[in-house]
């Protein structure tokens, strides 16, 4: 079940959002969460929600004898377990193929191993969870379900935010405001926001990127891999160029649209998620594109591996290092090391497949670069010739992520420059480009914080005018969810399974 489904839109939701609000106590309340969080992952995994409970089981467990123990050795044992455990079904079911190719043909029984949706987002939690209780931030939770309600909650269990157990746990535990009105208004405007950039805007860019430079389906077939070659090799450098600009623009509304819907829900209920996203196009070095793209993942990595790398590892290769350069080159070597493994496993996690390392990668040459040599470079040239060096790296970065065979991206990076006898231009191309002008204007807008400043500046002109203002309010968080709503579900009859695209990372 996907949240851009009709039937999750005019079934599940609301009878979900019905029930919670007729029971009374906090724990009535989990439980009809639970219930429908279960039955949410079981609709479209059934028999992998036995794996989500199973490592719910384990990490409740294990995060109660860490907290029981008063050795830190033992303590260190049982976090050890908990690791293994987490990642090394992480491993088995989402790297087992990838990793067994090294050898040849994988065996029947890892060829067949489906990827079980979310299983990188929920892992990721469980992990923060019990780290948190190792290192006394949290205390371990005493009821098992609770653990698992964190774990499966279905606002974002399937692709994030990714939420740490301490960030939520006072308003899903402990004390559940009871219901306030502007909150509701503001989490179903939230929601109709993220539908409406998921239904409208995403579904649409991607309908022109299929048509430029290969569909996701078209690319992930074997048995198209010639046919592929043969079609990138004489798309025009503008169909490339544009296909590619647009899949940037595509994968950032659908995956932003899944956060605000994910805000949006917990808002409707009290629950106040991390925002995920702040106009990384907006971004005037690559380290800051980072740092407002998908911040719930960069704060986890930053928290539970950057950190013990810089404070363990990473020291004792500046020290052996040291022997042999000086104090500022060893510490280069240290940064170089912790952000390449870093970068290494983030490009990892989001897909299992040499391309997605070799992503990861990529983008760790261009933060060391700024960090040892273009910062004051970057401080120094004006905001618009900064962003277009951030769109650069970013348009030959997806290529790499886009692309799982090397042939594809090679081929794709010469007819970015016609190197493969491709034409300049072409009429399908133009065509299809003038008749999505609008469209594109949109989202160029829309990938700003322009419309959210203008609001809030119409607002500020209504203080000290209740009728205007409540005319304002009336407009901003009646009239146009209840459009967005609307015109969301046209867009989605006859097309109502059209997963977000983070679902298979």
């Amino acid at each position: 079940m996907v949240f851009s489904s009709l039937f999750f839109l005019y079934a599940f939701m609301p009878l979900c959002m019905a029930t919670y609000m007729m029971v009374r106590s906090t724990k009535a309340k989990n439980i009809v969460l639970l219930i429908f969080s279960l039955v949410f992952y079981a609709w479209g995994e059934p028999k992998y929600v036995l794996l989500l409970v199973l490592m719910s089981f384990i990490d409740w467990y294990a995060a109660l004898r860490i907290e029981a123990e008063t050795e830190k050795k033992k303590r260190r044992i049982w976090v050890a377990v908990a690791c293994v455990f987490d990642l090394g079904l992480l491993g088995i079911f989402k790297y087992g193929k990838m990793f067994a190719s090294i050898f040849g043909e994988p065996p029947a029984f890892i060829a067949n191993i489906a990827l079980p949706i979310g299983i990188s987002f929920y892992t990721f939690q469980l992990l923060s969870y019990v780290v948190d209780v190792y290192r006394r931030e949290v205390k371990a939770q005493k009821q098992y379900w609770h653990v698992l309600l964190y774990a499966a909650l279905f606002h974002q269990c399937v692709a994030g935010p990714i939420v740490r157990y301490q960030t939520v746990e006072s308003e899903l535990f402990v004390h559940r405001d009871p219901f306030k009105g502007n909150e509701i208004v503001e989490g179903i405007h939230r929601f109709c926001i993220g539908l409406a950039k998921k239904a409208i805007v995403a579904n649409a860019c991607g309908k022109i990127v299929d048509a430029l430079v290969l569909s996701d389906s078209a690319i992930a077939d074997p048995a198209l891999a010639a046919t592929n070659l043969q079609t990138l090799g004489n798309a025009s450098v503008l169909a490339l160029w544009t296909g590619l600009i647009i899949s940037l623009i595509q994968i950032y509304f659908d995956f932003s649209a899944y956060s605000d819907m994910a805000i949006g829900m917990g808002k409707m209920i009290g629950i106040h998620y991390p925002e995920n996203f702040n106009y990384p196009y907006l971004a005037t070095s690559v380290g800051e594109y980072w740092r407002r793209w998908h911040m719930s993942l960069g704060q986890w990595f930053r928290d539970y591996l950057y950190y013990p790398l810089a404070l363990g590892p990473a020291i004792k290769v500046r020290k052996f290092f040291s022997k042999f350069f000086s104090r500022k080159v060893t510490m280069h070597i240290q940064s170089a090391f912790t952000m390449a493994v870093l970068w290494f496993c983030t490009g990892l996690w989001h897909g299992a497949s040499w391309n997605f390392a070799l992503w990861g990668l990529y983008y760790f040459v261009f933060l060391f670069i700024e960090q040892t040599l273009l910062k004051k470079t970057l401080d120094k040239l004006p905001a618009m010739l900064c962003r277009v060096y951030v769109w650069l790296v970013l348009i030959f970065g997806r290529v790499i992520f886009r692309y799982t065979s090397l042939a594809n991206v090679l081929t794709v990076f010469k007819g970015m420059f016609g190197a493969n006898g491709n034409e300049l231009s072409d009429f399908a191309t133009v065509t299809l480009l003038k008749n999505n002008f609008v469209l594109l204007i949109f989202c160029v807008i829309a990938a700003t914080p322009l419309f959210k400043m203008t609001a809030a500046k119409i607002m500020s002109k209504t203080d000290n005018r209740p009728v205007l203002r409540n005319a304002a309010y009336f407009v901003g968080y009646g009239l146009i969810p209840a459009v967005l709503l609307l015109l969301s579900t046209a867009a989605l009859v006859g097309n109502s399974y059209n997963p977000f695209m983070y679902f298979r990372f």
